[in-house]
């Protein structure tokens, strides 16, 4: 039967809940299908904010619309991966309708789509998230208030304990060196609050015209729990990537050994599919491409060693050699959600060894750049290309590619910038390019 809602046809989803726990009835669909169908090429999209099956569903649909176009004779078949993360419904998706953007209170207050899905996506924390929103709601002057905020902020996204849940957490890792609990669940709400107002402040009126006002530290709470829910979502992105995911592309290549596995990952959902590399069983090499867009994880995730740490290196150091193919990652100097906000939440990690070493004009985007801001950094043999020049030429056949898609990745007003603006037919043209398939 085809889904009115999706744009192609086969289409399957695969869901999962927190722990990587896939939906066995989808799952098996798939598998029992995928032969039948007659499909050879199967990309599989892992969304990254959005907090519910349609949201994703539309984005599937969106981007997939293209492929037939391109690759008509190919026996292309589509998953849309659908995992708990969720999306503050202040920021904009460019092409997306909103019916409810003229109902959106001003920040900070947190509006009924986002406290919905705070209370989806976090169950059992009704009454943290009605405290949250009632100081949001009042913006009480006392620095106590504040700290309560940080508080509660903790208690929602609960600090990562020690053990595997860690390795789901963390983009890099040091020889030696424990994991700290990240500053930004555990510093001076405050100055964390300051920090996050100034920053959004400067994203939303970069050129200074509305005059000297000192930031609303009550904005930087805002931000800081859309910050504390994202690192919670990282470390859940992880988590269903490596358990989830990885261990569906295993039971799919021992069903289905011809069938040609092509990933492609969404802010989130680019470390997601980047950690179903973790989570391939040995053998497994019917993955023939990834494609990454717009990664909000680290640009050293797949690093042997760090620059500035030679004790260190990526969490996911070496996968891109699971991938029978390239791995392209697409970034754009246009996302400010990726290129500011990321950083400046990534710099608050609680290690400070090195901080002075570097000047303020690099520290932030070379320590804790993202990926989807400038590519994959400190892997060598890294290949870079405009977007133009790879749809052109081709791609290498092997190895990480750095594709600067900033000429399309261009749209959408702050936070986010054009983290979101991702639904384009040269991003299509390139997944199929990354896979070779026509």
């Amino acid at each position: 039967m085809v889904d009115p809602a999706m744009s192609v046809t086969p289409y399957w989803e695969l869901t999962f809940d927190a722990d990587g726990d896939p939906d066995s009835g989808r799952r098996d669909r798939l598998l029992a299908e995928v032969v039948d169908r007659g499909v050879r090429d199967l990309v599989v999209f892992a969304h990254g904010w959005n907090s519910d099956r349609s949201g994703a569903t539309r984005l599937y649909s969106h981007f997939f619309a293209p492929f037939p176009e391109f690759a008509p004779a190919a026996g292309l078949g589509y998953v849309g991966v659908v995992w708990p993360s969720m999306r503050f419904s202040d920021e904009p998706i460019p092409d997306f309708p909103r019916a409810v953007a003229a109902e959106l209170p001003p920040r900070p207050v947190l509006d009924k789509d986002t406290r919905h899905a705070l209370l989806e996506t976090f169950p059992g924390r009704a009454t943290v998230i009605d405290r949250l929103a009632q100081l949001l709601d009042q913006q009480p002057r006392e620095e106590a208030e504040l700290a309560e905020f940080g508080r509660l902020v903790r208690l929602l996204v609960e600090v990562v304990p020690p053990g595997p849940q860690a390795l789901f957490a963390a983009d890099t890792l040091a020889e030696g060196v424990p994991q700290d609990e990240p500053e930004i669940l555990a510093g001076d709400t405050a100055t964390l609050c300051e920090e996050f107002a100034q920053a959004v402040a400067q994203l939303e009126d970069p050129d200074g015209v509305r005059g000297f006002a000192l930031p609303n530290p009550w904005d930087g709470a805002h931000e800081l729990l859309r910050q504390g829910t994202y690192y919670a979502m990282k470390r859940r992105a992880g988590t269903v990537g490596e358990r989830g995911l990885g261990r569906a592309i295993g039971q799919l290549a021992e069903r289905a050994p011809g069938v040609r596995v092509h990933l492609v990952g969404h802010s989130f959902g680019a470390r997601l599919v980047s950690f179903a590399l973790r989570g391939l069983p040995e053998g497994v090499h019917t993955v023939k491409s990834v494609t990454l867009l717009q990664g909000a994880f680290s640009h050293y995730a797949f690093a042997t060693r760090l620059p500035h740490d030679p004790r260190a290196g990526g969490v996911l150091q070496g996968q891109q050699n699971r991938v029978d193919g390239p791995l392209v990652c697409c970034y754009s100097s246009h996302d400010s959600a990726l290129g500011t906000l990321y950083p400046l939440a990534s710099r608050m990690a609680g290690d400070a060894l090195g901080v002075a070493d570097l000047g303020i004009g690099r520290m932030l985007g070379d320590r804790w750049g993202a990926m989807g801001h400038d590519g994959v950094q400190a892997v060598p043999g890294t290949k870079a290309l405009k977007l133009a020049d790879a749809l052109a030429t081709g791609l290498p056949a092997k190895g990480c590619v750095n594709v600067d898609a900033a000429a399309v990745v261009r749209r959408g007003g702050p936070p986010s910038g054009a983290h979101n603006d991702i639904c384009h037919r040269e991003l299509a043209r390139l997944v199929l390019a990354a896979g070779r398939v026509r």
